[in-house]
């Protein structure tokens, strides 16, 4: 077979419009771009089991799954054979695996600090580094060859390399961050080859992943020195939502994906709020983890905001209203603030708190108008019921609404950027809002 091959369709402001096609290990899946993946914990979405997560239709070709939840699973797997998603009772989704999950703590400190020469003469001495993961037992150490071991016992369909990703905190040396980036070419390299020696990888795809910190010229070099190997897409780490403002984010975003092949498909990590997921696609992004509506969830948030954008504006004064406008009472929200990394974070403008006394006896669906089977079948009373009694089936209906409102946010993103109605679409999303109070922007 001829491997993952990125088809790109149309470029506007920036965004590109696409098809990843080709995907897995017989090619037969594809993923609309920009989108965003399932995200699962130890390969399964919480809340929800396989067949109440196909009651929703639209769902991603591609699931991420972490090496964090899997790593203490290593010898269950080995003796299995045949890979976690048989083991997890998966339809036939395409794996992507990444190194930590996007919606818990991962503790910094604990990147062996060795040193490694990485001249860009390309010359490495590698000495035996680790990055660490944490399972629900504590640190699992890393070297490269226990993580290809690992590799070949999950058998994903592409995964990200080892990288040392403990930049993104502020006042992070220079000296620290060029480290990082030197350790984390010195990871793929040695990832690489010792993919090419493990039969069971034979088709599966390499991610690189692009380093830095908040350093223009690390940036830059990480990704002109990752683009040179032979990689199938690119992982942006650090930009998690707390570690910068956005728009430093975005000129270093915009500065990386410059530097990257326009073939190959750029995954970014640690970003899911709406708005800074569409500043993130105009500067050049395709993947994002899908962790967010997780995190509403475990909030016990409904996300209720509107991505409605008629593609033809003569037919506007014809459309039917649009979702908050037939939610007419505003949902209550806390003042917005940013999401905390790596867990359930802050609550942000574009969900409704069902927690939330006002919803006791609120008989309307979470979104007016939404096909999902929470919104079909239940109403607001009865999951702020469900919440307040600590009903685990709280959990099952947010989780089946918010994964399906994320996903209609990113088809209507996909929407917006083929008729170029890009403006009019962020305009949508991240109106003047709830009570004369200004969104984030």
């Amino acid at each position: 077979r001829g491997g993952m091959k990125l088809e790109l369709s149309k470029v506007v402001q920036g965004c590109r419009l696409g098809v990843l096609i080709g995907i897995g290990k017989t090619g037969q899946h594809s993923l609309e771009l920009p989108g965003c993946l399932l995200y699962t914990r130890c390969a399964t979405v919480p809340h929800l089991t396989q067949d109440t997560l196909h009651t929703l239709t639209y769902l991603p070709a591609g699931a991420q799954v972490a090496l964090d939840g899997l790593a203490e699973h290593h010898e269950v797997l080995e003796e299995f054979k045949e890979g976690v998603r048989k083991f997890a009772g998966l339809h036939d989704t395409a794996l992507f695996c990444s190194l930590h999950d996007p919606a818990t703590n991962c503790p910094t400190g604990h990147v062996t600090n060795k040193n490694v020469a990485c001249a860009l003469a390309m010359t490495v001495i590698v000495v035996p580094q680790t990055v660490s993961v944490w399972g629900s037992g504590g640190r699992i150490e890393m070297t490269a060859a226990r993580f290809i071991a690992m590799q070949a016992v999950i058998q994903p369909d592409c995964y990200q390399s080892m990288a040392d990703g403990e930049t993104w905190q502020t006042n992070t040396s220079r000296k620290r961050v060029h480290k990082a980036v030197n350790r984390t070419l010195a990871h793929l390299d040695e990832c690489l080859t010792l993919h090419h020696k493990t039969p069971q990888l034979k088709h599966t795809e390499v991610f690189g992943v692009v380093e830095g910190g908040d350093i223009l010229e690390e940036r830059v070099r990480s990704a002109r020195e990752t683009a040179k190997r032979p990689v199938a897409g690119f992982v942006l780490d650090g930009f998690q939502s707390a570690a910068m403002e956005q728009e430093l984010r975005g000129q270093l975003i915009t500065a990386v994906t410059a530097e990257l092949p326009v073939e190959k498909p750029r995954m970014l990590q640690g970003v899911g709020r709406p708005d800074e997921v569409i500043a993130c696609v105009e500067a050049g992004v395709d993947l994002f983890e899908g962790f967010f509506p997780f995190q509403v969830t475990e909030r016990g948030c409904a996300l209720c905001f509107d991505y409605n954008v008629t593609p033809d504006p003569e037919a506007a004064a014809l459309s039917p209203p649009t979702v908050l406008e037939l939610n007419g009472e505003r949902p209550a929200v806390e003042d917005p603030k940013q999401n905390d990394i790596g867990n359930t974070g802050t609550m942000t403008q574009f969900e409704m708190n069902l927690k939330d006394i006002r919803y006791r006896e609120d008989f309307r669906p979470l979104v007016e108008g939404c096909g999902c089977y929470c919104c079909k079948n239940h109403h607001r009373a009865y999951v702020h019921h469900l919440l307040v009694t600590s009903e685990l089936l709280a959990g099952v209906l947010l989780m089946l609404h918010n994964t399906a409102h994320y996903l209609g946010f990113f088809r209507a993103l996909r929407e917006a950027i083929s008729h170029e109605r890009l403006q009019d679409f962020k305009t949508t999303v991240t109106k003047v809002d709830f009570g004369g109070r200004k969104q984030l922007h």
